[in-house]
């Protein structure tokens, strides 16, 4: 991007010297156009200035995934070597193994593959060695070596790497740069009106706000829908039920309490009582036709749903916009005559169907009776999404029951033209269901669906017992407990579920999720606290150590000190990995390895050294009090993206 504004640059100042030189103090009509496109050119020049300064400005400020640095010098080595070959195998990846270096390149045993099919018999350790004599100058690498038959070692420069954290420390934990900024649309979370959020809406609820935030954080522009289901031939009985129970609703707004008892008893009239039936049926028909009357109570059934929804958004920190299938109902019909209009649609038993390419399943877009469907309300959101939206990449976190259905959606757009894969990114973030401790189905003992609302109950009420069990309730102020249990309670739902790849199952545990051992929120979050508490209880101030980061040298003298900086950098290249297959628990793992990797680093190195009789500060050291900013800063930022609120007690 740099390079494409430089190069303009210097053309339009070219551009503009050639303007001048054709002289401006004759003041016919020609040197007029002249001047005027001088000025147009110099207006141009201005602008792509001030934003290239913006861009290397931000530039200078944001984090270097490492491996994608890596991953130019080695792609650039193999071009220079092996010139002939097109797309040559690109593998770079962090070492296991300190004997190993720091991160390997294994392109050379693949080269070997592509060579011998072009009749060239060549060793992948001669590849490796040519690789390496072809390495252009760089700032990254100190030194390589090659292992066994071909693996080439990558040694970092400590200074760069010291210098990359006094980076992240003067300027903050700051996303990678992205290539364009695109327009992001999330589908998530989604329940339906006039029904409780249930454990089936955790995980889409969740994971659909992680990867918005993550979005959100790299710089893309993110529009958040919630797809709720507010539209349908279930709003008849309702409204017809509403009517006869609440007769003033127009006039004074009805205490509906328990809108799951009200949707019960309305369902119970509907199968038992046909006169009842025959008036739901009116209701839809009223509802469709946007009678006034019916478009109130219609209204006042959906704001009830949505103040119990707020409460569980609340509770989790979910930021969403509704936009229910409601919203869609008048593009539907623009919908149907497009696929009409281009002879897509059969005629199967009265209803109007569309089979897209490689779907055994067609998707009905109109029934026999002339309704609707959820098919043509997919269809009516997916095209507002992509043209009225302009939608760069489109995610529905949608449970993977409905795979088939999204697939054969995304097929029907592809069809009808509406977008080119190639172009425009849509996917479904599918995930697996939640399971009790019985790995069945998560039910109450009753057997009913369990009600989100009392699920975040249950885990503030465990949260509390846990922090009291470990006695936090003599030491905390009752606002500090409280902080806690709301940052443990939460914070362990959230964490248990994203820690889990989202395309299994999941065993829904309060004891597991709750335990202060392995790769669980509480022990993250008591491991951040701990962090946090380093600098504090040596006297050091943030402000203090922001002072430190621009004048104190991060040395990475010892081992473990090596190590925790190399796991804070690879901060960028984690995140680069989930923009790409939306798999969260990636993040989890790393903020693990990132906390346990810091308790080495703290067992073995000193930060601050105490008088062991008198408890009074010795000596401090400042890098290493700096390293563990650093470690502090990104796990935040992990936090952050995952919907995790530290505390700065636990």
């Amino acid at each position: 991007l740099f390079v494409l504004q430089e190069t303009e640059i210097r053309s339009l100042a070219a551009e503009i010297e050639r303007l001048k030189n054709c002289g401006f103090e004759s003041e016919t009509p020609s040197l007029e156009g002249l001047r005027e496109e001088n000025a147009k050119l110099k207006y141009r020049l201005n602008i792509l200035r001030k934003s290239l300064l913006e861009e290397k400005k931000k530039s200078s400020k944001s984090m270097i995934n490492i491996n994608a640095q890596l991953q130019e010098v080695f792609g650039t080595a193999i071009r220079a070597a092996y010139p002939e070959l097109q797309n040559a195998p690109l593998a770079v990846t962090p070492s296991q193994q300190p004997k190993f270096g720091d991160y390997q390149c294994n392109s050379a045993m693949g080269i070997t593959q592509m060579l011998k099919a072009m009749n060239q018999k060549v060793s992948p350790r001669e590849i490796a060695d040519k690789i390496v004599k072809n390495i252009p100058t760089n700032e990254l690498v100190e030194k390589v070596d090659i292992a066994g038959p071909g693996f080439i070692n990558v040694h970092l420069h400590k200074d760069f790497t010291s210098k990359q954290l006094s980076k992240l420390l003067v300027n903050g934990v700051q996303p990678p740069v992205i290539e364009e900024k695109k327009r992001v649309v999330v589908d998530f979370s989604s329940p339906n009106i006039a029904k409780e959020m249930h454990v089936g809406h955790l995980r889409s609820t969740i994971i659909g706000e992680s990867i918005c935030r993550l979005f959100e954080f790299v710089g893309h522009d993110v529009l958040r829908l919630n797809h709720l289901g507010d539209w349908g031939t279930q709003f008849g009985m309702l409204i017809a039920h509403l009517q006869d129970k609440f007769p003033d609703y127009l006039t004074i707004s009805p205490p509906i309490g328990d809108l799951q008892s009200f949707y019960k008893e309305s369902k119970k009239r509907f199968d038992e009582d046909e006169e009842f039936k025959k008036r739901a049926y009116q209701c839809v028909v009223q509802l469709q036709n946007k009678t006034p009357d019916i478009i109130q109570a219609w209204n006042l059934i959906c704001e009830v749903s949505r103040r119990e929804f707020q409460k569980i958004y609340d509770n989790l920190d979910i930021s969403i916009i509704d936009r229910g299938e409601s919203f869609y109902q008048d593009r539907m019909i623009g919908v149907v005559k497009e696929f009409e209009e281009k002879g897509l649609v059969q005629v199967d038993e009265g209803r109007k169907v569309v089979f897209p390419p490689g779907c055994s399943i067609p998707l009905t877009i109109v029934k026999s009776d002339g309704g609707f469907t959820y098919d043509t309300s997919d269809l009516a959101a997916l095209k507002q999404r992509l043209q009225e939206e302009k939608a760069d990449m489109l995610i529905y976190v949608i449970d993977s029951g409905q795979a088939i259905h999204m697939q054969n959606v995304f097929s029907a757009g592809q069809m009808i033209g509406w977008y080119d894969p190639k172009v425009t990114r849509v996917e479904h973030a599918g995930f697996g269901v939640v399971l009790g401790e019985d790995k069945k189905k998560f039910k109450t003992r009753s057997g009913d669906t369990v009600r989100l609302i009392d699920l975040l109950e249950e885990g503030l009420k465990r949260s509390m017992d846990k922090l009291k069990d470990k006695g936090r309730d003599t030491v905390l102020t009752p606002e500090e407990l409280l902080a806690a249990q709301r940052s443990v309670a939460f914070g362990c739902i959230k964490y248990a579920d994203l820690s889990h790849n989202r395309m299994n199952d999941y065993i829904f545990s309060f004891d597991k999720m709750l335990d202060d051992r392995g790769n669980t929120a509480a022990y993250l979050l008591y491991a951040y606290t701990r962090i946090r508490s380093i600098a504090r209880l040596a006297n050091i101030s943030d402000d203090d150590l922001h002072k430190a980061a621009k004048e104190t040298e991060v040395t990475l003298e010892h081992e473990k000190e090596w190590k925790l900086s190399k796991c804070i950098l690879r901060f960028p290249e984690i995140l680069q990995k989930i923009l790409e297959d939306l798999l969260l628990h990636t993040l989890c793992d790393y903020l693990y390895e990132l906390a346990t990797t810091f308790t080495e680093f703290y067992d073995n190195c000193y930060c601050v050294e105490k008088d062991r009789q008198t408890g009074q500060i010795i000596k401090v050291n400042m890098s290493r009090l700096l390293l563990c900013d650093a470690a502090a800063a990104v796990m935040a930022k992990g936090f952050d993206i995952l919907g995790l609120k530290p505390v700065q007690k636990m």
